[in-house]
């Protein structure tokens, strides 16, 4: 790798613009217009058209000490898609701002850039715009995502029904376990810098923290398969929190069986090996970006035996509340939004 530095105030705003956007094909139909105009221009006929956002700022979601940009670049469009596939619609455009300090050069942006242009040519969207700025703390992102879906095919997280069952795509916990190991290894880089990073045979909770990837997979399964889901939110604040959500929003309660909940035998390990309850990072961990959705008893056969997804539970009535069943004994513990605080990195108790 070139040890070049470019220093972004020898391009300009609009030179930086035009040196990462120049290369941008676009791959949908509904992109009319993409970057190089004051607005994109799109078409969706027929469609219901579902947006969304998120921003990212340094020294709060992430740290750059040990995340690389190209990695923080994909993950940026990632969790911005998992939202999209959680109202069972299609990412189609993106758009991406940055605020930027003086300590970034032209290549480290390039190798942001890198990401974000992998992750819009692997799950097939079209970077059509955003902006650039200035900022004196560091480096934030903010991505929108939009997406269509037909009208008959949007899922809300208010659709739950009592006797639904309440599943799962992947495993959880492994984001949380992963972040955990880094900040362990980072605190280890602090008192003796050249101590190498103990990552033993940790690479898939490193890529659960550091790339996560949007269930695009489950929702062409569950097409594929003619099951729409009741209801379904994305899992980025914990499993907790989430079901909590479902909950509220649909004004129903759930049993949640502790020994359904899927773990991934590396977080199970990584947990033990740090003293800490594989269940609480499930919980409470968050960044999983799984799918957690409910889906008519009637499917049953359709799901039962596919290995993308996991049945956690069912939905019940109201007044029995959201609820933790336990393993062995079957206590019925009340589930808490205990999510992951990004503000405190911890969670929240």
């Amino acid at each position: 790798m070139s040890n070049q530095k470019t220093e972004l105030s020898d391009l300009g705003e609009f030179g930086l613009i035009k040196h990462l956007t120049n290369k941008i094909e676009l791959q949908n139909e509904s992109s009319i217009k993409g970057v190089g105009d004051d607005c994109a221009v799109l078409n969706y006929p027929n469609k219901r058209v579902v947006v969304t956002t998120d921003m990212l700022t340094e020294g709060i979601h992430f740290n750059l000490m040990y995340v690389p940009l190209k990695h923080l670049g994909y993950k940026s469009i990632a969790v911005n898609l998992s939202d999209v596939y959680a109202m069972n619609a299609t990412p189609k455009q993106v758009t991406v701002s940055i605020a930027l300090s003086s300590k970034f050069s032209l290549e480290a942006i390039e190798q942001l850039y890198q990401g974000i242009h992998l992750a819009c040519q692997h799950y097939g969207v079209d970077l059509v715009g955003g902006d650039t700025t200035s900022s004196l703390t560091g480096l934030t992102i903010s991505v929108t995502a939009i997406g269509e879906v037909d009208e008959d095919k949007v899922v809300y997280r208010c659709g739950a029904k009592p006797t639904n069952l309440l599943c799962v795509s992947g495993d959880l916990g492994g984001a949380y376990m992963g972040l955990q190991l880094l900040e362990r290894e980072n605190e280890v880089f602090k008192v003796d810098p050249n101590m190498k990073p103990q990552f033993k045979e940790y690479d898939y909770l490193l890529e659960r923290q550091l790339k996560p990837e949007p269930r695009r997979d489950v929702i062409k399964m569950l097409a594929d398969n003619n099951v729409c889901p009741t209801s379904m939110i994305d899992i980025s604040d914990g499993l907790s929190s989430e079901i909590l959500h479902l909950c509220e929003e649909s004004s129903v309660g759930c049993r949640l069986y502790e020994d359904k909940i899927p773990y991934h035998p590396n977080t199970q390990d990584l947990a033990q090996e740090m003293n800490i309850n594989p269940i609480v990072a499930a919980l409470n961990g968050g960044e999983d970006y799984e799918l957690l959705f409910t889906v008519d008893i009637k499917d049953y056969e359709r799901i039962k035996n596919n290995p993308l997804i996991t049945v956690l539970g069912h939905i019940t009535e109201a007044q029995e509340g959201a609820n933790l069943v336990t393993a062995g004994m079957g206590k019925f513990i009340p589930l808490e939004a205990q999510g992951w605080n990004p503000m405190m990195n911890k969670i929240e108790e």
